[in-house]
């Protein structure tokens, strides 16, 4: 059993730690001190339903599917692009180094339903996320005890994460 938790913990630590578009997120909203422990809450618990999905046949279905890996491929690279844009221009506009921006404050509600966006839209999580940590999971002896260690590696990565950027 320990070796299944042992081997989701670190597979998953080894796929969290890198920085993409959910870590960024977080990292933002911490370094705005904006709903940061709540974002970090929302992307522990969306990354252990999504293991979870992937250990027990998301993954499965989706190297499958190749109709459903084209949607969570083209669907996520154009949410990204759109997200990218978004920031560009935001960066570009005149208002960008202005602290009046900065201190306002988005409700609880949008920053959740954007985290959300970044998490579940992001295909990184279909292409890689569900169908690598999801495979090696449901080979393991324990792969429930996989699915306890996986999450837990979200926990360990992203709440330090915006614990640290918002000090």
């Amino acid at each position: 059993m320990w070796q299944s938790y042992l081997n989701g913990l670190l597979v998953a630590l080894g796929l969290i730690m890198a920085i993409g578009t959910q870590n960024a997120f977080v990292l933002a909203q911490s370094l705005r001190r904006e709903h940061h422990l709540p974002v970090a809450a929302l992307c522990v618990v969306c990354d252990a339903l999504l293991v979870a999905a992937g250990v027990f046949g998301l993954a499965t279905v989706l190297a499958q599917s190749p109709v459903l890996l084209a949607v969570a491929r083209w669907g996520g690279a154009a949410f990204l692009i759109w997200y990218g844009a978004c920031a560009l221009r935001r960066a570009c506009s005149k208002q960008s180094l202005d602290q009046g921006d900065a201190l306002k404050v988005r409700s609880l509600r949008a920053v959740l339903l954007s985290a959300l966006a970044v998490t579940l839209l992001n295909p990184h999580v279909y292409l890689d996320t569900v169908p690598l940590i999801g495979s090696l999971g449901s080979h393991q002896t324990e792969p429930g005890a996989y699915v306890a260690g996986a999450p837990r590696a979200s926990f360990l990565w992203v709440t330090p994460l915006a614990r640290a950027a918002a000090r």
